[in-house]
């Protein structure tokens, strides 16, 4: 059998390119996170270093590198170690499935703007994400200390609990859509039939999910400091603690960018057929890219508005949203899509 050498090439370049692109949105989401800080507090927020601040995160990185490297008096160093490459590494790879557009005309070859489009894409991204928490209960753990070990806790049973509930309002959306392939999902929103339209149950309670899936306020119980000191990072130092603040914006890019794909058309925007005919398949499927981190930085800002805006919540609150609101209404929202599902199916079948 044949290998097709462009083919390679052609797969190693979007993959780095992507990988890329991840890591430079992780980067500056921390710039970007304390400028919508800062403005929602009117304040300016860090404008020294290069041209208004934007040097500011490659400042962060060298300061991380070079700061002083120490272990805690642990048994378990490989684990110590690990733990902050699991969550890094897991970050990284949910973006493998991702549909960034739909593909480009280069020199007679069509490139798909994908690295690659398995059937069973979003299965691949929960079993990917579920994965991650092992890389803050290992930390937490290892560290030998207890509240970098209470940390790990909360951040396990915390992940656990609202995992059901996100899986369930999923499944909605799959009986409607009939396929776990993003490319296929994404497809199926051309134009303004966004899933948004259709599910708004199973969005909110995804985006609720979401956010307590990334650790972020107000479900940023794992890491609070005013009871843990710093959570399951507390006697991390140097890149290790960077990774942990890296894998958090990292999943935060990649769950604005789900969140873009599933319920907001992807990399499709209204007029992108018209666009196509007249101008061009590169200059449209370019649009429907910018159309794609159009919506990825709104919900990015909308994670830092959130942050910054409401407190977090107790823990015992926590956990009864997670157990006894969101999954109810996820199932609940399961049996009215299968009623109206069946419903269109009888009428199709009588001929109406």
């Amino acid at each position: 059998m044949m290998v097709d050498s462009a083919f390679i090439i052609e797969k190693s370049v979007v993959i780095v390119v992507v990988f890329a692109v991840t890591m430079i949105m992780a980067m500056y989401s921390t710039w970007a996170e304390r400028k919508v800080a800062a403005f929602l507090q009117d304040r300016v927020g860090p404008n020294r270093a290069g041209w208004g601040g934007l040097l500011q995160p490659l400042a962060d990185g060298m300061k991380l590198f070079s700061k002083e490297e120490f272990e805690p008096n642990t048994p378990n160093k490989f684990l110590f170690v690990l733990g902050p490459a699991i969550a890094m590494s897991t970050a990284l790879m949910t973006s493998a499935v991702i549909p960034w557009g739909d593909h480009l005309e280069v020199f007679g070859r069509t490139v798909v703007l994908q690295a690659t489009d398995i059937n069973i894409g979003l299965l691949y991204f929960f079993g990917v994400v579920s994965v991650g928490v092992y890389g803050i209960m290992i930390g937490g753990w290892a560290s030998n200390n207890k509240f970098s070990l209470m940390g790990a806790v909360r951040a396990a049973s915390q992940m656990v609990s609202y995992e059901v509930a996100m899986g369930l309002s999923m499944i909605a959306l799959l009986m409607m859509t009939g396929t776990l392939s993003l490319k296929e999902i994404s497809l199926q929103q051309a134009e303004w039939h966004w899933n948004i339209l259709y599910q708004p149950l199973s969005f909110l309670i995804f985006l609720i999910c979401a956010f307590a899936e990334t650790n972020r306020t107000p479900f940023d119980l794992a890491e609070c400091e005013s009871e843990l000191i710093g959570g399951y990072h507390t006697e991390y130092s140097s890149m290790k603690m960077g990774f942990y603040l890296f894998a958090e914006y990292a999943n935060m890019f990649i769950s604005a960018t789900i969140i873009s794909v599933l319920f907001f058309g992807g990399y499709n925007y209204p007029g992108m057929a018209w666009m196509t005919e007249h101008a061009g398949v590169n200059i449209a499927n370019v649009l429907g890219i910018a159309a794609l981190f159009a919506k990825i930085c709104f919900w990015i800002f909308f994670y830092m508005w959130v942050r910054w805006t409401i407190p977090r919540f107790r823990y015992d609150q926590l956990m009864h949203l997670g157990w006894k609101i969101l999954i109810p209404l996820s199932i609940l929202n399961i049996i009215v899509t299968g009623v109206v599902i069946l419903r269109h199916e009888i009428a199709v079948f009588l001929g109406f």
